[in-house]
């Protein structure tokens, strides 16, 4: 043990599991207990507060103890805390929900169907995709391109399209039938002399030759994030969707964004799909669009696919999917009100107001001997840390550098999340520029420690 563990911690480590979690260190150094939040911050079980510079799981737009969020919840709960649309069933809270989102949405959306989450969210993508080409006779026209990188989920299918290798090692992944193309990460992957405008060229290049191996008749869609979350806040290099975009038009292929992470204002507009300038023929939604206060995903159906829909429940007698918590009443109350408030603050134009802030501070932490690459739109962004500035070569992975840059700025109060040696930013869209600054002063105080932790013990040698 690294310290003694209280009795919490203890009954923790006994009893839960942790996702995205070294379990067996886990049990040697215990868990972080958080207890309360207000507004940006958490506190643990010491009293101790912390910046939550990820918003959760990219996720808690509104920050904590939202009191009209909580009442809406209540007032939810006393009126109709639950029913089913299964059966033709509906209320009005899903409803009026449905009729926002559509209003709201980045492309041309004809109905609303609900989950509980974005991984839900996205393997309805899948399903309905195979559904809609069934429905139109296109029996082969099943397989779904994602990209290396990517993430879009955990479930069976959408851990599959997620382009991570611990989401699919041992777990048997992927499935059959899922496809991946090139990431788009110009620092990582851009060739020397190649602009970034030729890198996306070539990005969709690697995508028309996929779709032409395999056969146009055989791809069903392509999913893309605006913004690449997990695999590391990659920001599209300049031109990418428009090359994509041309590539998807030319083969018949759907184009799914998914805006699980960037939607509801996280990159200065309503949808990251407006953006990047993705034309997207349906979205996927989750995590801020109750701003985490209750489980919610949902997905918008085109015209096209619902009269697809339309066919197949004349043809089969019904729709045979939906879960129980389909549209749930609490989830939709919830949901509504998070979409007022960012309506009536105008939480788009504030994050419009304040990304300068928080896209300056990162840049700026892009000249640390550490950071090879800032990048950042809108309150989304990274800082990819290497071993040499000059040649951008990684840190060995068995050193875990960006982990331990991670543990160190929680340690000083700030909450952000490692994915590889890329530290991401994603704090919830109420934040000040005043609360932006504090969290990069304790930022860079802490990358000056754990700059002299990595010369002191010689982690940058090959």
């Amino acid at each position: 043990m690294n310290k003694p563990l209280s009795n919490m911690a203890v009954r923790d480590i006994e009893t839960v599991i942790h996702p995205y979690t070294n379990l067996a260190r886990h049990r040697e150094v215990g868990p972080l207990i958080l207890n309360e939040g207000r507004g940006i911050y958490l506190y643990d079980d010491k009293g101790k507060r912390y910046i939550e510079g990820l918003a959760g799981l990219w996720c808690t737009s509104l920050g904590f103890s939202n009191e009209e969020l909580v009442e809406a919840a209540a007032a939810a709960m006393r009126k109709l805390p639950y029913t089913s649309v299964f059966s033709g069933k509906s209320h009005d809270s899903a409803i009026e929900l449905s009729e926002k989102l559509k209003e709201l949405a980045p492309c041309p959306a004809s109905k609303i169907l609900f989950g509980s989450g974005g991984s839900e969210a996205n393997d309805m993508q899948i399903k309905l995709t195979w559904y809609y080409n069934n429905a139109k006779g296109r029996a082969k026209k099943k397989k779904i391109i994602s990209r290396v990188r990517a993430y879009h989920g955990v479930t069976i299918a959408t851990a599959s399209l997620t382009g991570l290798p611990w989401v699919h090692n041992d777990f048997d992944l992927p499935i059959a039938g899922i496809l991946h193309t090139s990431c788009p990460h110009y620092y990582r992957f851009g060739q020397d002399g190649e602009t970034e405008e030729q890198f996306s060229s070539r990005c969709a290049e690697e995508l028309e030759a996929m779709i032409l191996e395999h056969g146009p008749d055989t791809i069903g869609a392509f999913i893309a994030e605006p913004i690449m979350g997990a695999g590391g806040v990659i920001v599209p290099p300049r031109g990418y969707f428009g090359h994509i975009n041309k590539v998807l038009q030319k083969y018949d292929i759907r184009f799914i964004s998914d805006e699980v992470i960037c939607g509801f204002g996280r990159t200065g507009n309503w949808f990251g799909t407006e953006t990047l300038g993705m034309k997207p023929q349906s979205i996927s939604m989750a995590k801020a669009i109750t701003s985490a206060y209750f489980p919610m995903g949902a997905i918008t159906i085109e015209e096209d696919l619902y009269q697809a829909m339309l066919d197949e429940s004349r043809k089969l007698g019904t729709f045979g999917h939906g879960f129980t918590y389909t549209a749930h009443p609490v989830a939709c109350a919830v949901a509504l009100k998070t979409i007022e408030i960012y309506e009536r603050e105008r939480i788009v134009d504030h994050v419009k107001k304040v990304a300068p802030v928080f896209e300056g501070r990162i840049r700026k932490l892009g000249d640390h001997p550490l950071v090879g690459n800032a990048r950042a739109v809108g309150l989304i962004g990274a800082l990819e840390l290497v071993a040499d500035k000059k040649t951008r070569r990684a840190f060995d992975p068995k050193k875990a550098v960006g982990a331990a840059a991670a543990d160190l700025l929680q340690e000083m109060g700030v909450i952000l999340r490692s994915m590889g040696d890329s530290v991401a930013f994603c704090p919830p869209l109420i934040i000040t520029a005043d609360e932006i600054n504090e969290m990069f002063d304790i930022v860079e105080k802490g990358l000056d420690r754990m700059e002299e932790h990595v010369r002191k013990e010689d982690l940058r040698a090959a």
